[in-house]
């Protein structure tokens, strides 16, 4: 990477990478933000399209992200904590942080034989999606797909809930009254959780391809994605707890199909 410095926040520079703090600047460039060590080495060894990477000067590049940034390409730049502090969305601004250039997600992978997808109906909490994203990572689903209504993908809040997990797996957003009629089109299930379903998910088949769908806390899924789905599950609670949030509910359904699928 070829390394410069940086010291004023008015810089013009400066106030473009503060304007992807918006969506409408996102989507008009590109790029989005990755914020602290961690997140940026994930971006850095999945091989992302980063085109630059600001670290604070007074703390120096951190030290696990030497070795990697020798083979990175793009620009390095030393920065200010005002400067950092004003591209950022965290209370305390981290060490460092990284502009990158949004991937092409590859929808090939929602087709893929014995595909496990998790469909996303306007859930709108950044943290609650990228909680899903995460677990979808950890269980080794093929793809994510986020549908109208749900929060930017590359919203900061979003991106850090991933830990990384952006990185991992593809992320698609599309259209649902297209995607949907398509997956039943090629044989694959869609199936969603209920509090008025029968039949409980642990006496489901998560063997064959199925798409695991989950629309917001306050509204459920839309009448258009319900009215599509082969299968309703619920998610038995012995408790008094009258429900579960949208990512947990979603990591218990892709736990009991990597059960299924693997531990069986």
């Amino acid at each position: 990477m070829n390394e410069t410095s940086l010291s004023s926040a008015q810089n013009p520079k400066v106030k473009a990478w503060a304007g992807l703090l918006d969506k409408k600047n996102r989507d008009r460039s590109g790029q989005f933000l990755v914020e602290g060590v961690h997140l940026v080495k994930e971006a850095l060894l999945s091989g992302a399209s980063i085109g630059t990477i600001v670290y604070d000067a007074e703390r120096g590049i951190p030290a696990e992200l030497q070795p990697l940034l020798a083979e990175a390409d793009g620009i390095i730049v030393a920065a200010t904590r005002a400067v950092i502090a004003k591209c950022t969305g965290t209370d305390t601004p981290p060490p460092v942080f990284a502009v990158v250039n949004k991937p092409h997600a590859d929808s090939s992978f929602l087709y893929r034989t014995d595909s496990l997808v998790v469909v996303l109906d306007g859930v709108r909490d950044p943290g609650n999606v990228g909680t899903i994203i995460r677990s979808a990572d950890a269980v080794g689903a093929d793809a994510v797909v986020l549908g109208k209504g749900c929060v930017d993908l590359y919203n900061p809040k979003t991106v850090r809930s991933t830990m990384g997990s952006l990185f991992h797996l593809p992320v698609v957003e599309g259209d649902l009254c297209v995607l949907l009629p398509e997956a039943k089109a090629k044989g694959i299930r869609l199936a969603g959780t209920s509090l008025q379903a029968e039949r409980d998910c642990f006496h489901c088949d998560w063997k064959g391809p199925v798409w695991l769908l989950f629309g917001s806390e306050s509204d459920g899924l839309s009448a258009a994605a319900s009215d599509l789905l082969d299968l309703n599950v619920i998610i038995p609670m012995r408790g008094k707890a009258e429900s579960l949030n949208v990512a947990m509910a979603a990591t218990v359904l892709l736990y009991e199909a990597l059960r299924q699928r693997s531990f069986t």
